[in-house]
C-alpha cells in the first residue's frame, strides 16, 4: 500500500493537470482526482510497481472524468426538458390568466413605484439588480414595492371587486370599461 501512495503522491500534480486539461476547470479537476484517489485506495487489488500504479491510476482517473461528462450531459438534458416544459417568459396562456385590468390600472400607480412593479413582479427580474440599477438599497426597494402593490391592490379592488381578492385569475372584465367588474 505504501508503494501505491508514494507513486500517486509523486505524480499528483501531473494527474491534476491531466484532469484539468480534459475538464477545463481546476477545482473540478482537483475534485475528480480526489474521488479517483478514494476509488484507488478502496480497490481490492493494487499494482506492484510504480509504473503499473501510474497506468492503473490513469485508468481510474479517465473513468472518473467520463463519469463527470455523463453526469453533466444528463443534467443538461434534464434542464433542457425542464426549460421546454416551463419556459422562462410567460406564454400567451399565462398572460391570459392575469386580470386584463392589471396593465391599465398599473398606470394609476405613481411612476416611481410602477416601474419597480413592472421590473420585479411582471418581468421577474432580480430585486437586488433592480435596486442597484435604480440606485436604491434593497430595503428601500422593498418599501417602494410594498407601497406600489398597495396602490395597485386598491385600484384592482375598486375596479374588479371580489375577483381581485382571489388573485384576479381568469378574469373576464372588459379591460377598456372603467369600473367594470370581473365575472
Amino acid at each position: 500500500m505504501a508503494n501505491i501512495e508514494s507513486a500517486i503522491i509523486k505524480n499528483l500534480q501531473t494527474f491534476v493537470a491531466f484532469a484539468r486539461n480534459r475538464l477545463g476547470d481546476h477545482h473540478l479537476a482537483e475534485d475528480v482526482v480526489q474521488e479517483s484517489l478514494i476509488k484507488a485506495l478502496a480497490a481490492d487489488r493494487h499494482p506492484e510497481t510504480d509504473e503499473e500504479t501510474t497506468r492503473w491510476f490513469y485508468r481510474i482517473l479517465r473513468r472518473s472524468i467520463i463519469d463527470v461528462y455523463r453526469t453533466q450531459g444528463a443534467r443538461k438534458r434534464a434542464l433542457e426538458r425542464f426549460e421546454k416544459e416551463f419556459p422562462e417568459s410567460p406564454d400567451t396562456e399565462d398572460e391570459r390568466e392575469l386580470c386584463k385590468c392589471l396593465r391599465r390600472l398599473l398606470a394609476l400607480v405613481p411612476e416611481q413605484y410602477r416601474e419597480l412593479v413592472e421590473e420585479v413582479d411582471l418581468k421577474g427580474k432580480n430585486p437586488d439588480k433592480v435596486a442597484a440599477k435604480a440606485g436604491l438599497t434593497r430595503n428601500n426597494l422593498t418599501v417602494r414595492l410594498h407601497r406600489a402593490r398597495k396602490h395597485l391592490r386598491k385600484a384592482l379592488t375598486a375596479n374588479c371587486g371580489a375577483c381581485s381578492v382571489h388573485g384576479c385569475l381568469d378574469c373576464t372584465c372588459d379591460e377598456t370599461a372603467a369600473g367594470a367588474h370581473c365575472h
